[in-house]
């Protein structure tokens, strides 16, 4: 039966184990120190003065139940004997007073950790059953199996990384006989064994975005490969605005997430490291500085604040003044030309008092009846009026009569020295004929002067042809010298 209780222990080895940490819950360890024994022929447990020298190894199996408890198996092989002066209650002077025997033991234990798995320093007790197996060797002749009952003790583990612990342990185990030592007598045999060991904890953590924290501990599952992150497997933030840094185009500095990390004091949506006016609220077309008087220069470099709306103005804000009058182009009526205020901006060349934009003889002084011309000479208009009967037509068509060639060239003459004036030339026929086709006669033959004029160099600006038929006689078409008078050709200067 008993054998059968070691073979069960032994095969539970394999199922029950201790661990460190929720992500690594399997744990092996490796021990290894010294024995006492406790019973009839003496040796005390702690006793100093004859201390025990004897050895044994130890390994465990273990896995992790909560942040308080594991569960562990341990097989220890080892040697225990008596190696002091027989107990004051021993008898038998001659009785042997030594002992020593080889001893396997299997134990499950449950333990229990006093401190959370934070700590680094943790204490522990733990309690259990197990068998021990006396091999036939040295004081005994014959294999024996006891019971370990009970087992207990404590130690303390500090944890070296995430993988290794160093342990110090004291366990006590107490056998179900008390004839291990030869005497039965007084209490059962117990051992102490003092352990000192290192723990190896097993298994890979789950840690699916693969930052290095485990998932149980990770609060910011997924983060993006390659980046860094922090104990509870958060991106780092440094400036703590809730952006993580690798999404953060300021990660220095605290801002806010629609701008991606980045501050904004004037709160007009644009960065500060990107607005030119980062106090002052401004749109985005102008990278955040205001323009007060809409010139489409902001005002940092507006030096003319408070245009008016719709003035032009040069990159400093200022409206243009082309000519450099003192005058604003909008306000100026000659924007390309220097001039005075009493003119709008117009230049008055010569100082008639009319400006040069009105001024139809702008480099000779003139009145303002004739547009800022002089008068027009007696003799020249005298001669005008001998020029218009002597222009003579073929009968009956538009076509000028040779003779009337050297009239006109007078007439462009006078009109080329006298620049500012403008000649209206009016046809006029007698009665004779149907009236329409004696007012297409007469503006033909205006037509026709007007035609010779331009060819001598007279604008036809200048020039206005009406013909009026028979509508404005000036003398009786009853008769024949009357129809002849009203045959005539009129020049009409103006200005």
């Amino acid at each position: 039966m008993k054998k059968l209780v070691l073979i069960c222990a032994c095969c539970l080895t394999t199922l029950i184990a201790l661990s460190q940490t929720e992500e690594k819950k399997w744990n092996v360890g490796f021990y290894g120190g010294i024995t006492q024994y406790n019973g009839d022929k003496g040796m005390n447990f702690y006793q100093m003065d004859a201390p025990a020298t004897y050895a044994f190894a130890s390994v465990s199996i273990s896995r992790y139940l909560s942040k308080h408890f594991d569960a562990s198996v341990f097989f220890t092989r080892g040697e225990i004997g008596n190696t002091e002066p027989r107990s004051p209650w021993t008898t038998k002077a001659d009785e042997p007073i030594h002992f020593l025997v080889r001893v396997n033991t299997f134990n499950m234990l449950l333990r229990y950790n006093i401190l959370a798995p934070k700590w680094a320093v943790r204490p522990y007790l733990y309690a259990g059953v197990g068998g021990i197996m006396h091999e036939g060797i040295h004081s005994l002749q014959h294999e024996r199996y006891d019971y370990a009952l009970p087992s207990f003790g404590g130690g303390l583990n500090f944890r070296l990384n995430s993988v290794v612990s160093f342990q110090l342990e004291e366990s006590f185990m107490y056998t179900t006989a008390d004839d291990i030592d030869g005497d039965v007598k007084g209490a059962n045999d117990g051992y102490l064994y003092h352990k000192v060991g290192l723990t190896f904890n097993l298994g890979k953590q789950k840690d699916t975005d693969g930052d290095g924290v485990s998932d149980k501990k990770d609060q910011c599952q997924n983060t993006p490969a390659g980046i860094s992150v922090n104990s509870v497997g958060c991106p780092l933030d440094r400036d703590n605005d809730a952006v993580a840094d690798y999404l953060d185009a300021c990660p220095d500095i605290a801002g806010v997430a629609s701008l991606n990390g980045c501050p904004d004091k004037d709160m007009d949506g644009i960065t500060d490291k990107e607005d030119r006016c980062p106090d002052v609220f401004g749109p985005v077309e102008t990278k955040g500085c205001p323009d007060a008087d809409k010139d489409g220069i902001v005002d940092i470099d507006d030096k003319c604040e408070g245009t008016k709306t719709g003035y032009k103005v040069d990159a400093t804000g200022c409206t243009l003044d082309n000519d450099k009058d003192g005058i604003v182009n909008e306000e100026d009526l000659c924007p390309e030309l220097a001039g005075t205020m009493a003119f709008k901006g117009c230049p008055d060349t010569d100082g008639d008092g009319i400006s040069d934009k009105d001024d139809r003889c702008p480099t000779v002084k003139g009145t303002f009846e004739n547009k800022g011309c002089p008068e027009i000479a007696k003799v020249d208009i005298q001669r005008i009026t001998v020029i218009a009967s002597k222009i003579y037509f073929e009968t009956g068509s538009a076509k000028l009569k040779l003779i009337s060639n050297s009239s006109l060239d007078d007439l462009s003459a006078i009109l080329k020295r006298n620049e500012a004036i403008n000649l209206t030339i009016e046809g006029h026929t007698d009665n004779v004929g149907e009236h329409d086709y004696n007012v297409t006669l007469s503006q033909q033959r205006t037509e026709s002067v007007k035609a010779y004029l331009i060819a001598k160099g007279i604008p036809a600006a200048r020039l206005t042809a009406i013909g009026y038929g028979e509508t404005k006689p000036v003398a009786d078409n009853t008769k024949a010298a009357g129809k002849a008078k009203n045959r005539r050709v009129e020049l009409k200067t103006s200005y």
